[in-house]
């Protein structure tokens, strides 16, 4: 009997995977034998090492899948089997696991990953437009998945794309095909407008953690407006919210 096809969102499923249908005449999973599995010896050290930090080794699944994934560049069907001899799991049970979390590829893909937001705050900002446009520009490059994705938590920069880890944003629509060609080409995707480079209050933010070719954060940290030595940063005068924050209201005192 075969399955319906289940309703798939035209830029696809949320979460590939959930749609495949189980297969009842194949014999249940077993864990893969140490002597007949080779794993890479590097692999094998990372897991082991996300395994000792947890008191139940099942904890580590997420961690040693995202390594085997950077090695295979998708969670192939010899990556879960790599992943579960060394944690004593069957790849059944991994595989349950990839196919919840949207950045763990159970299909291959294009190694260079592209996430364009699309929740509420970057739509409101034509970050849907932004997928489909930047999805055109940058065309049938295999090497390069360039998906929408629910929220990646930066806001204030919207409509705001991931580029490999790279938060830029916001993006008009005017930079779209700069930023396809610096994706195609493995160049910094528009510097200017990075948000490791955005300056910050805390002057050790964003400059020392997260080092990358190109960025002078001696500059970034030169242009931080900070007050004088001495001087009060906080406003002095009441505005139509009410007095300063951190100041008795003046009624109060009389």
């Amino acid at each position: 009997m075969s399955l319906p096809d289940v309703k798939r969102f035209s830029h696809g499923s949320r979460v590939p995977g959930w749609d495949d249908a189980v297969d009842l005449t194949k014999d249940p999973q077993e864990i893969p034998d140490p002597a007949t599995t080779p794993v890479p010896a590097d692999l094998r050290a990372e897991i082991e090492h996300h395994i000792a930090k947890y008191p139940d080794r099942r904890s580590a699944a997420i961690p040693a899948l995202a390594a085997a994934q950077r090695l295979h560049g998708w969670c192939s069907p010899e990556a879960f089997r790599q992943v579960a001899c060394v944690m004593r799991l069957t790849p059944a049970y991994l595989v349950a696991v990839a196919s919840f979390y949207d950045m763990l590829d159970t299909r291959p893909v294009g190694h260079k990953r592209v996430y364009v937001c699309t929740n509420i705050s970057c739509s409101l900002r034509g970050g849907r437009k932004l997928l489909g446009d930047l999805q055109e520009a940058v065309g049938e490059n295999v090497e390069v998945q360039v998906r929408g994705f629910e929220c990646l938590g930066a806001c204030d920069i919207a409509p705001m794309v991931s580029v490999d880890g790279v938060f830029v944003g916001p993006v008009d629509e005017g930079e779209v095909q700069e930023l396809a060609d610096q994706i195609n080409s493995g160049a910094d995707p528009l510097p200017a407008k990075q948000l490791i480079k955005r300056p910050s209050a805390d002057p050790n933010a964003n400059t020392r953690e997260w080092d990358r070719p190109g960025t002078d954060f001696e500059q970034v940290e030169s242009e931080i407006e900070r007050p004088a030595p001495g001087s009060d940063p906080l406003p002095t005068e009441p505005s139509s919210f009410g007095p300063p924050m951190g100041r008795p209201d003046p009624e109060d005192e009389a």
